[in-house]
């Protein structure tokens, strides 16, 4: 049962964001055309986007960790990841990056509340408000946050390097 809505969840994040998705990409390959970096950030469980992108089986060559101590230039280019869009510490981090004008993209499922939604370059709602399957007491288990932001990220990741053998073709 978990399966099938966890392949559900993926499925209208692909449809539904698939443009946004696209949108991403090109934002974050901007970087490596300036020869700047991509720098990423996921929050809480979000974590595995920014491990998985450091230090996974298939990296980009530019992708580096953001830390408070990063010193971002114009050239580089920023991947934040949270489970909600009313994160404190991502909105902090997203208000100061729109504040220095360093374009980035965002990674959470929306909430109600003005958020990251509302400041990043590109908005990926990963949709998910609640877990996906009934338990015993009436609520709902099964949180798939950072598998969904996974997905995401590879699905970017993708287009990026599309972008780039264009790039390097041209």
């Amino acid at each position: 049962m978990f399966m099938t809505q966890l392949s559900g969840l993926l499925k209208r994040i692909s449809e539904k964001e698939e443009f946004a998705i696209e949108d991403a990409g090109r934002l974050l390959a901007q970087s490596f055309m300036s020869e700047g970096s991509i720098y990423m950030k996921g929050f809480s469980e979000m974590a595995a986007i920014e491990t998985e992108a450091v230090f996974g089986a298939e990296v980009l060559s530019s992708v580096k960790r953001w830390t408070e101590d990063t010193q971002l230039t114009e050239a580089d280019r920023v991947l934040i990841a949270t489970r909600f869009s009313d994160d404190p510490d991502a909105v902090h981090l997203a208000k100061k990056l729109a504040a220095e004008g360093i374009p980035f993209a965002a990674i959470a499922s929306k909430k109600a509340e003005a958020g990251i939604d509302e400041t990043a370059d590109v908005f990926i709602d990963l949709r998910l408000t609640k877990g996906l399957l009934p338990d015993d007491d009436g609520g709902r288990t099964g949180f798939p946050s950072s598998i969904a932001g996974l997905y995401v990220y590879f699905l970017m990741k993708m287009t990026i390097e599309e972008i780039i053998a264009e790039y390097e073709e041209g």
